[in-house]
């Protein structure tokens, strides 16, 4: 069961050695966090079904590095898939415009019967009191590549369409992902989607447009 292995994947994981300059984010050590994965899991993923996966780069402090589900935060925790928690009510950017998509989609019961969202890596990092993305960090390959890489294995064991996955993010998310797809072939296919903080940030007038551009392209995955 998705449930089952879900669980059981966020349960094990731990933060890998970094330089000092950097700190890592761990929220599956708390058991608020655990409990509302677990609540999640249950709800969104207790069954066998084969879910296509999108890829984000790695969680943020106020989103999933909180409820520990990827691009969640806590008020769309509540509000959107009506898992009561004690977060504070904060919203997150990338949450927001994600939420919306799944709404148009149908709903996150829908949503989530056919994809999974997840990370390229699953926890997140700080630098300087901020987020940071694995690629900015200062010789990010010879730290982070083996760890995304053995992470990216462990999403294997899921049963996903290794046709194609996406890449929540047109820049650097996307170019590592596309490149060890090609060393590990993982899939047949990764394709791109724009950020939702870019969207929201650059483009927020066309913001229905991305989200119907986005159901569009996550539909041809799942019509074959």
């Amino acid at each position: 069961m998705w449930s089952d292995q879900i669980v059981a994947y966020y349960s094990q994981l731990e933060c890998p050695d970094l330089p000092s300059q950097y700190s890592c984010m761990n929220p599956y050590k708390q058991e608020d966090t655990m409990q509302v994965v677990r609540l999640f899991a249950e709800k969104y993923l207790n069954d066998d079904r084969k879910r296509v996966l999108l890829f984000g780069i790695n969680p943020g402090r106020f989103g999933s590095g909180i409820t520990g589900i990827s691009f969640t935060d806590p008020v769309r925790l509540k509000d959107n898939l009506a898992i009561d928690h004690n977060f504070e009510m904060r919203p997150e950017l990338s949450s927001q415009f994600i939420y919306k998509m799944i709404d148009a989609y149908g709903g996150a019961d829908m949503f989530y019967k056919d994809f999974f969202i997840s990370a390229a890596y699953p926890l997140g990092f700080m630098h300087e009191g901020k987020n940071i993305n694995y690629y900015e960090f200062d010789s990010w390959k010879s730290i982070m590549e083996k760890h995304i890489v053995a992470e990216m294995n462990e999403h294997m064991k899921f049963n996903i369409n290794r046709d194609v996955c996406f890449s929540i993010g047109k820049g650097e998310n996307y170019k590592v992902l596309k490149a060890l797809n090609a060393q590990h072939k993982w899939f047949k296919e990764v394709k791109p989607l724009p950020h939702p903080r870019w969207i929201l940030q650059y483009r927020r007038k066309q913001e229905q447009e991305h989200i119907m551009n986005y159901i569009a392209e996550l539909s041809t995955a799942i019509a074959k």
